[in-house]
């Protein structure tokens, strides 16, 4: 029991009482928790801004026997252009969703925060196409939870060139001809396999930092989807 003072992003709220919040913060060090936000919804309250969804903050919470109470909080970002645009607030509704489903308690989730918020911020502050942003996030996200995709050979025989296809079954990219025999393996261009391996690879600041055409995009969404729903075993848009 004691005061801990953490940095965070709400993933969830919903209304406790007349005027109390319950939210879903996630932290880099104690990983994702329950709060109770006393009072966060009378007008003048000082927690109402910081207890709000997609809020990103500097908290001072109160840790009891069994639950976690939020004693202030001052907003750091509160990506208030996803609250004004329908479409972005939907995929970011989503991506919260996500996280909120694989993290719990007691986790270092540093590296899955760091993500959120790029993407958050992505889907806020710049015009770009929302399932992409949506398709490098979800495969991001797999890479750093356990499900990182074989990108180096295939994932078959070992080779490492004529990379064309991506397996389901064998989690990772296969050549042509051990793909052709797959029959659950997504064919897919040498752009998209090379944006895979960026998506993987690359500096967690840069991960959005490179252009596919429409069509590729399209291989990525189909891509990204059908392997996130199988690795986490639910059925995500």
């Amino acid at each position: 029991m004691g005061v801990i003072k953490t940095k965070g992003i709400i993933l969830a709220q919903n209304n406790m009482g007349d005027n109390d919040k319950m939210v879903t913060l996630l932290t880099p060090d104690i990983g994702k928790i329950g709060c109770a936000a006393k009072g966060a919804r009378r007008p003048k309250s000082a927690l109402m801004a910081g207890t709000q969804f997609l809020c990103f903050g500097e908290f001072l919470l109160y840790k009891g026997a069994s639950s976690y109470s939020i004693n202030s909080c001052e907003p750091i970002e509160i990506f208030y252009n996803i609250r004004l645009d329908v479409d972005k607030l939907k995929y970011a509704a989503l991506v919260a969703k996500i996280v909120n489903d694989i993290t719990d308690e007691n986790q270092n989730t540093y590296k899955i925060l760091q993500l959120t918020l790029n993407t958050i911020y992505m889907i806020s502050e710049s015009d770009r196409d929302l399932d992409f942003i949506l398709s490098v996030f979800k495969l991001r996200l797999l890479s750093i939870i356990g499900f990182r995709p074989i990108v180096e050979k295939c994932a078959n025989c070992g080779k490492t060139e004529e990379l064309s296809y991506f397996s389901l079954k064998d989690n990772g990219l296969k050549c042509k001809t051990c793909g052709k025999i797959d029959k659950g393996a997504i064919a897919i261009s040498d752009s998209t396999v090379k944006a895979i391996k960026y998506i993987i690879w690359a500096e967690p600041k840069k991960i959005f930092s490179f252009e596919m055409s429409d069509e590729n995009k399209q291989e990525l969404k189909i891509l990204t989807k059908t392997y996130l729903n199988k690795c986490l075993e639910k059925e995500y848009e």
